[in-house]
């Protein structure tokens, strides 16, 4: 979405913060921080142990590092996987009776013709179509989270060919909501 994820993109200062894979470059990491008079519950000041198996693991922090080192000297990308992802969502948009959410480069296709915009309203989908819709997807290559209230994103990996097959899976889907 952005160099600062969300928070950068809607101008947010969170009292805490969670992070995790980018961290890791594709290895297991995370990390959370956040303003110092909630910090001060950890240890050593504070009685709240943290710890984990993988914590401070140098070769996933020195992966991360090289990944988030990467995307700040090509923040282009942003603005190109934001403009696919745009497009794409758009045509589905044409396409189907369905609603879509987008924010940057992630999207949902939930199964009803109602806006989606808190949990009850995602609930209210129809699950059997989005059952029916992601294996008439994974039949043609496409591989969609295999739930209906999860994300998918879109990668600087993913092709306008890939794209264009999502939308055409959109199209060819018997839609009766």
């Amino acid at each position: 979405m952005a160099p600062g994820g969300a928070q950068e993109l809607f101008s947010l200062k969170p009292d805490l913060t969670c992070l995790g894979k980018i961290m890791g470059g594709g290895l297991p990491a995370a990390a959370f921080g956040g303003r110092a008079d909630i910090m001060e519950y950890l240890a050593p000041q504070g009685s709240v142990y943290q710890a984990g198996t993988l914590s401070g693991n140098p070769l996933a922090v020195a992966a991360g590092t090289a990944v988030l080192s990467w995307l700040d000297s090509h923040r282009h990308i942003y603005d190109e996987l934001e403009t696919k992802t745009a497009a794409a969502v758009c045509e589905m948009q044409k396409k189907a009776p369905a609603y879509v959410s987008r924010c940057g480069s992630a999207f949902t296709l939930f199964h009803c013709t109602h806006t989606v915009e808190n949990a009850a309203q995602a609930r209210k989908q129809d699950r059997e179509s989005f059952s029916r819709f992601w294996n008439h997807c994974r039949s043609r290559g496409v591989f969609l989270p295999p739930s209906p209230f999860e994300t998918a994103f879109i990668s600087t990996a993913h092709t306008d060919a890939d794209m264009e097959t999502l939308i055409q899976c959109v199209d060819e889907f018997s839609w009766n909501l």
